[in-house]
């Protein structure tokens, strides 16, 4: 196969799109099913496994850039082949914890796996072999490892109930050496480095990019910093939230379990009738969606609770692609990676202290602490019509 072919590849894609599913199956989805099994075993407080996840988020926005850098330098494949060995290496480390440390160096090392093994890699893997041609492969991507939670969970779940949460990581980490280190050994094509990639250079000659001034980058940092506040918030409290707000126990849940079928249909539609538009457009509608829904749910409280879910996830679901696609189209493909870090480090910042900050807000000011997820939503929304497709 070529490395530079003129459209993706979608066998390609769909190897990397599984490689995706198994990366988040086992590391953002897998505190969700075995945080209180870990705390419960090893006698701790729940609240200090949250805090080693969030641990190991600052350790991944510490390392992107590098992680980003690398893939520029070397090519996608290499990286995240030797994420599947580093996640392993997390798994296998959790599983043999017997105390709080060794389980937090087992959390920190999942977090030096993420930059190398999650979105971000992978966008700029596709980058490298496409080069500016890469926004159907990055939605393609998005659209299968969209259904991570829904394979992992139940998976995880099963092992845990049926042979113990240590049991569990130690078949994420297998899996992640034979699966994983496999699809990205032989299913993905070797890249040349960007700068030295014909398709990519011939593309940022002929993209009319130019260089954005650093306002841009700022303001599309802040864009998905605040957007990474309002997804942690909501992923860790949402069912709470929409109790507080007037919904039943089981209407609350009914309401969160739309927001991952939201997300896909969200990529759907962005793969399907929104492909036509600029990808700041597509990045001025999904910011819009989740202080849209909010606002209803403040105002007009349970009735509108699954058209509030909808909409957050609708939006969170297009923001994930526009995370890969917009900076693209602003900034050409030169050096994407090492900016796909930079864009997503202080993000990942938002993401390891929403949780805590939002649930503090809760407890002190109940449904109304909603007004803070929306006020991060307008702050989103005041960044991205500040944004130009031209310098």
């Amino acid at each position: 196969m070529s490395a530079t072919p003129s459209s993706p590849a979608w066998r390609v894609v769909v190897a990397a799109g599984a490689g995706q599913l198994l990366a988040w199956g086992s590391s953002y989805y897998l505190l969700a099913i075995l945080a209180r099994p870990m705390a419960a075993d090893m006698d701790l407080a729940p609240l200090w496994v949250y805090a080693s996840f969030s641990g190991a988020l600052l350790v991944a926005a510490m390392l992107g850039p590098f992680a980003g850098a690398r893939i520029d330098r070397h090519g996608g494949r290499c990286v995240l082949l030797a994420s599947n060995a580093l996640f392993a290496l997390a798994l296998i480390v959790l599983a043999l914890a017997e105390d709080r440390w060794s389980l937090l160096l087992g959390w920190l090392l999942m977090g030096a796996a993420m930059p190398m093994g999650l979105y971000d890699a992978a966008f700029s893997t596709m980058v490298g072999l496409y080069g500016a041609r890469a926004r159907r492969a990055i939605v393609g991507i998005t659209l299968i490892a969209g259904f991570a939670s829904t394979i992992s969970w139940p998976l995880t779940a099963a092992i845990e109930a049926e042979a113990g949460w240590r049991a569990a990581c130690v078949v994420w980490a297998v899996l992640h050496l034979t699966v994983g280190a496999g699809i990205h050994a032989w299913l993905l094509p070797p890249s040349p480095p960007m700068s030295a990639h014909p398709a990519v250079a011939a593309a940022a000659a002929g993209d009319g990019v130019g260089v954005p001034p650093p306002r841009t980058l700022w303001l599309l940092a802040l864009v998905f910093t605040a957007s990474g506040f309002v997804f942690a918030a909501m992923a860790t409290h949402l069912p709470r939230l929409l109790e507080l707000g007037g919904c039943s126990p089981a209407q609350a849940v009914a309401a969160a379990s739309l927001v991952g079928i939201a997300q896909v249909v969200g990529r759907v539609v962005e793969a399907g009738w929104l492909s036509r538009l600029h990808p700041l457009a597509t990045a001025r509608l999904s910011s819009v969606l989740h202080p849209l829904g909010a606002m209803l749910f403040a105002l007009f409280g349970g009735p509108l609770a699954f058209t509030f879910a909808a909409l957050h996830g609708a939006g969170v679901g297009i923001m994930t692609i526009v995370k890969g696609t917009l900076p693209l189209a602003l900034f050409g493909t030169t050096g994407f990676g090492r900016r796909a870090g930079l864009l997503e480090a202080p993000a990942r910042l938002a993401q390891a202290t929403a949780p805590m900050l939002f649930g503090v807000a809760l407890d002190h000011w109940g449904a109304a602490a909603l007004w803070l997820s929306i006020a991060a939503g307008a702050i989103a929304v005041a960044g991205v019509l500040g944004l130009r497709t031209r310098a």
